[in-house]
């Protein structure tokens, strides 16, 4: 057969595109780097890393900048690094205790973000969006930039399963939401957006933030777990977040572990999250739960300091850890567990109690070992998993959202 000429440019056109992603992929997540060690990591020419860089600092995506001098002869090489000056997105954390709005630059840098705290009868949806709309108006978001920047999208994390298509949250049990929520529709409405918006879970953002600059970095499969008021978590598998057939994966906190256990917040009963996290926790060290971030603080001071009743609230901590912690070991078959938010606070705590479980939930004949390690990007991580989100379509196609 002979090749149709119609169609080799746009050939040409999509190697250049997929080329343009993976220089640009390269340098948001292994920082700045010189055009040699661009040809290195990519396999691509030195003509065509030339060009592509070339294109990426006309796009205002990166910038190049001259290398210090290493004594060797020469002019130098140039070094290119991501623009962090031109673009960003705006990222939204929507959470029980509180409500979180960033700039984010390309990078996963958060340039500026400000919180607000609030209790939990101010969770409604009415006060959610006016709330976030209050603080965008803190960064000077306009519907098309903020911060001084041009915005290419909106990332919200959400605490509850979201539907991609169409950002609809399902439920937001810990937030009072029961019913369906067009969360995506409302915020873009409210803040009359000139940009995408998009939505996603807190925790399920959170793994992509580890996996790409965080903990989990140089691993393609990772399990991460998020403990506060409620228990979320992420999966990694080939270096991809799993979402599932709708976008509900992930609900980590609410894998059935005890047949016996008391009533959840999301209907059932016996959920890992009646059994960790920041309710269970107090619960069980006789300490009154009022979004205890502030009382766990005081909690771990006690099992530090050798109070009996803290250190077994700490010791089944980690045993129900261990226990859902084995199954997903067995169900993933990870490189790492990364633990954040409570968990990374309090894992030096519950690490021998917790470790113990998994060894004695082992599966016996597999030669493995999997480290559980605490998050690095707290209190950061939800902030920058919602960015991740929002840049998704630029770093798939950088030359043709960029110029939209």
């Amino acid at each position: 057969m002979i090749p149709d000429s119609n169609t080799a440019p746009l050939r040409a056109q999509n190697l250049r595109r997929t080329n343009l992603a993976v220089v640009l992929d390269q340098l948001r997540r292994h920082g700045p780097h010189s055009r040699s060690r661009l040809v290195d990591a990519t396999g691509l020419t030195r003509s065509a890393i030339g060009g592509l860089v070339e294109e990426l600092v006309g796009l205002e995506l990166a910038s190049e900048v001259a290398s210090a001098p290493d004594g060797s002869p020469g002019r130098p090489s140039p070094v290119a690094q991501i623009d962090t000056s031109h673009v960003a997105v705006l990222a939204v954390d929507i959470g029980v205790d509180g409500i979180g709005v960033a700039t984010v630059a390309l990078d996963g840098t958060v340039i500026r973000s400000v919180r607000l705290v609030r209790t939990q009868d101010r969770a409604s949806l009415a006060e959610t969006i006016i709330d976030v709309v209050s603080l965008t108006r803190r960064l000077g978001f306009t519907g098309a930039s903020a911060s001084g920047r041009r915005l290419m999208a909106v990332g919200v994390a959400v605490p509850g399963p979201v539907r991609e298509h169409d950002n609809l949250v399902a439920a937001a049990p810990n937030l009072g939401w029961t019913d369906g929520v067009r969360l995506g529709q409302l915020l873009s409405e409210a803040l009359e957006c000139e940009v995408p918006l998009l939505v996603g879970n807190e925790s399920d953002l959170g793994a992509l933030a580890e996996a790409r600059y965080g903990a989990g970095v140089g691993a393609d499969h990772m399990v991460y777990l998020h403990g506060e008021v409620g228990v979320g978590g992420g999966l990694i598998v080939r270096g991809r977040r799993i979402s599932g057939h709708l976008g509900y994966a992930g609900e980590i906190g609410h894998l059935p572990v005890n047949p016996d256990g008391i009533d959840c917040r999301c209907g059932s009963n016996g959920c890992w999250e009646t059994e960790v996290g920041e309710a269970a926790l107090l619960r069980r060290a006789g300490v009154g739960f009022d979004h205890g971030s502030d009382r766990v603080a005081l909690l771990v001071a006690a099992a530090e300091a050798g109070d009996p009743d803290a250190r077994h609230a700490m010791e089944e901590e980690g045993r129900w850890l261990g226990i859902g912690i084995s199954g997903l070991i067995n169900l993933v078959d990870p490189e790492i567990v990364v633990l954040g938010g409570l968990f990374s606070q309090i894992l030096e705590q519950v690490r021998e109690s917790m470790e113990a479980e998994v060894e004695r939930r082992r599966f016996h004949g597999i030669d493995r070992a999997v480290p559980i390690v605490a998050a690095s990007l707290d209190p950061d991580v939800t902030f920058i998993g919602a960015a991740e989100l929002a840049y998704e379509a630029l770093a798939a196609d950088p030359a043709g959202v960029a110029i939209t």
